[in-house]
C-alpha cells in the first residue's frame, strides 16, 4: 500500500490534532455486522464499545506511521477483499491447486490476509508485503497476534528496488525450480512465475502513469503462467483516464491520483502480456460517494464522487 519511493522523513503526514478530533468520530467508524463478527473472533474483543476503542487507538499510531487516505477513512475494518467479484476463484484456488501459492501487496496491517486465511486458503502458502514494517507489526497489534499465533511471511520491500522486485520477462512456461520456505525469503526476487494469486487494492493509485506501468509489468512477471493464475484488486479510477485530486488532510493540499478508466486498464495489462488473447481483463467501474477529508479537517460539510475501478488480470 505505501508508496515505494516515499523514503524521506519529511514526507510522513503530520496529523494535526483538528484531524485526529475528527478520525475519533462516529461517522469515520461503521463496522456492518459481518465486519464485526470478524473482528471480534480475531481480537477476542466482544464488547463492542472496547472493540471501537481498540480499533481507534491502532488507527491513531497507523496514523503516525503514515496517514493514508484508506487509513483516515479506517479502510482496515473494511472486508474489501472478500466483496471483490474474483475473492471465490481465489479461495477455489487455494483449495484445488497443489502449492498455489497467494501474495497480498501493499498489504498495510494485513486484514485482508487474515481474511483469506479465515476463508480457507492454506496458512501456509499466503505471504504479505509492504514497504514499512511498522504497519505489519501494528496488524499484529490489531488483531492480538504475533508471529507465532499468526507465522503468516511478511516480506518488507519497495517494489521499484531491482534488488527486491527485478524487472523481469513474463514466464510463458512452468517454473520447475523449487522455491526455499516463504519463511526465509527477503525480496520477491526470486518468485518469477511462481505466485498462483496476486492482490493488490489501493496501490496502483499511489503511482503516476508511468509507474504503474512498470508495476504491471513487474507483477506480471511473478504471475505463474498455469491458466486460471490471475491478479486482481481495486483502486481509484475515472471514467476518463485522467488526474484527480485526493483531498487529504496534508496542508489541506491534497494529492494528485493517476487514475485508468476501465478500458484503458485493458489496454495496459494487455500490452503488458503481449497482446490480446494471453489474458482475461474485466475491469468495472463504480461511482460512489464518499465524505472529502480535507473539507472535514476544516470543520465544513462536503462530499466528493468517488470512482472504484475493480478488476481482475487472469491468464488464459
Amino acid at each position: 500500500m505505501p508508496p515505494s519511493t516515499d523514503t524521506a522523513d519529511d514526507d510522513t503526514v503530520v496529523v494535526s490534532d483538528s484531524v485526529r478530533t475528527s478520525l475519533e468520530s462516529e461517522k469515520w467508524y461503521s463496522l456492518d455486522s459481518a465486519e464485526e463478527e470478524f473482528f471480534m473472533t480475531q481480537t477476542g474483543i466482544q464488547d463492542p464499545a472496547e472493540l471501537k476503542k481498540h480499533i481507534l487507538a491502532v488507527q491513531a499510531k497507523a496514523c503516525e506511521i503514515h496517514a493514508y487516505p484508506c487509513i483516515l477513512r479506517l479502510a482496515f475494518t473494511s472486508l474489501k477483499i472478500a466483496r471483490l467479484p474474483a475473492y471465490g476463484k481465489l479461495l477455489k484456488i487455494g483449495k484445488e491447486r497443489k502449492g498455489a501459492l497467494f501474495l497480498d501487496i501493499g498489504c498495510c496491517l494485513g486484514n485482508d490476509v487474515r481474511k483469506v486465511v479465515v476463508d480457507g486458503f492454506p496458512m501456509n502458502q499466503v505471504f504479505a508485503s509492504d514497504l514499512r514494517p511498522e504497519f505489519w507489526q501494528l496488524g499484529h497489534k490489531l488483531f492480538r497476534s504475533t508471529s507465532n499465533t499468526f507465522p503468516v511471511p511478511f516480506i518488507s520491500g519497495d517494489v521499484f528496488d531491482p534488488a527486491f522486485l527485478p524487472p523481469a520477462e513474463i514466464p510463458t512456461t512452468a517454473r520447475t525450480v523449487s522455491l526455499p520456505p516463504l519463511s526465509d525469503l527477503t525480496s520477491l526476487a526470486r518468485l518469477a512465475g511462481h505466485l498462483s494469486v496476486i492482490h493488490a487494492s489501493s496501490f496502483f493509485q499511489l503511482f503516476d502513469g508511468q509507474l504503474q506501468l512498470q508495476l504491471a509489468k513487474r507483477l506480471a512477471a511473478l504471475l505463474s503462467p498455469e491458466p486460471g493464475s490471475f491478479i486482481f484488486g481495486s483502486h481509484a479510477g475515472r471514467p476518463e483516464k485522467s488526474v484527480r485530486m485526493e483531498a487529504v488532510p496534508q496542508d489541506f493540499r491534497g494529492t494528485r491520483m493517476w487514475c485508468y478508466c476501465p478500458e484503458s486498464w485493458t489496454e495496459l495489462w494487455e500490452c503488458v502480456f503481449g497482446g490480446k488473447g494471453i489474458v482475461k481483463v474485466e475491469a468495472e467501474l463504480k461511482e460512489i460517494m464518499k465524505e472529502n477529508l480535507m473539507f472535514d479537517a476544516m470543520e465544513d460539510e462536503a462530499t466528493e464522487t468517488f470512482y472504484q475501478l475493480t478488476w481482475s488480470v487472469t491468464r488464459l
